[in-house]
């Protein structure tokens, strides 16, 4: 075989990156040595495999056909260095794990102490984003998805679930006073989601007997962001229990209308790509998680 695996890693790494740079660095190389891997991959097979322009770096026929061959060889090899890993029942290498940002800061990293005192040879690599990952793209292992799955290629395995409410700070009832019904919410200020809209359903009934849909005065992309909004007195929330189970707690905030609240729950779910076999890896931290999610007490 004229190809290594150094020129493989260098040219998907060079893909995935979508420049040398970045694909360097994700590498923990020289530029220069990337590139020179990436030369010599392209002399050994004949074909030029990438474009190169001053602004980006794109495939061409020969490179799209034979990128997919590459992540397959390097799959593979992947798999065959992680069997030996279980069967010294010891996962080991590096782990990708992506969820939204508030779910990573109020589930996962108190987790982490934990899963790693079991599992010290896994290398967690914990990425944060608020909407829809594709896996493949960002090279991630497993994702933590809540709500509704609709892609139908990713194997998933529920986790949980957790249950809506209404809420708002002390300071805000106090300043603006405690709706008494659904209707008074006409007259608070609202803290919703810009996208998707569909967040913006909350588990209370309208005057027709249908579930509440509000236009939030102030939105944003971000849980996490609309929880400390909440709490610094800036309007009324609905948000999930793992989001605000401390707050209410601690009193920070206030859960409204508990006896009109429908009991609506957003699945959580650990997703992965169905045409890979789950390795080790994988299958420790979802275990892990799925187990310790168990043991945990959002609600009242």
């Amino acid at each position: 075989m004229k190809t290594t695996l150094d020129e493989l890693q260098a040219f998907v790494a060079v893909v995935d990156a979508g420049s040398l740079s970045r694909a360097a660095e994700l590498l923990g190389q020289a530029v220069s040595a990337t590139s020179r891997s990436l030369a010599r991959l392209e002399r050994k097979l004949q074909t030029t495999l990438l474009r190169r322009t001053t602004r980006r770096i794109e495939l061409t026929e020969e490179g799209a056909t034979f990128l997919q061959r590459a992540r397959e060889i390097l799959a593979a090899v992947e798999d065959a260095e992680e069997q030996l890993a279980a069967r010294r029942q010891h996962p080991a290498g590096r782990l990708r794990v992506d969820a939204s940002s508030p779910f990573m800061l109020h589930v996962i990293v108190p987790l982490v102490a934990g899963y790693r005192a079991r599992h010290p040879q896994v290398e967690l690599e914990l990425d944060s984003n608020e909407g829809y990952t594709d896996l493949l793209e960002h090279r991630t292992d497993v994702a933590i998805r809540i709500g509704r799955l609709s892609d139908s290629t990713l194997h998933a395995r529920p986790v949980g679930s957790t249950r809506l409410r209404v809420l708002a700070s002390p300071a805000y009832l106090e300043a603006h006073g405690r709706p008494r019904s659904v209707a008074d919410l006409a007259r608070h200020t609202l803290l919703g989601f810009n996208r998707p809209d569909t967040l913006n359903h909350w588990p209370l009934r309208d005057r027709d007997d249908v579930p509440l849909h509000v236009t939030p005065q102030l939105r944003s992309s971000s849980g996490e962001t609309l929880r400390q909004l909440a709490v610094a007195g800036q309007g009324i929330v609905c948000l999930s229990d793992f989001l605000t189970w401390q707050d209410r707690r601690e009193g920070r905030l206030v859960a409204l209308f508990p006896k009109q609240t429908l009991d609506v729950r957003q699945p959580i779910n650990a997703v992965y790509y169905r045409n890979t076999a789950l390795s080790s890896r994988i299958g420790s931290f979802v275990d892990y998680l799925v187990e310790s999610f168990a043991t945990l007490r959002f609600g009242d």
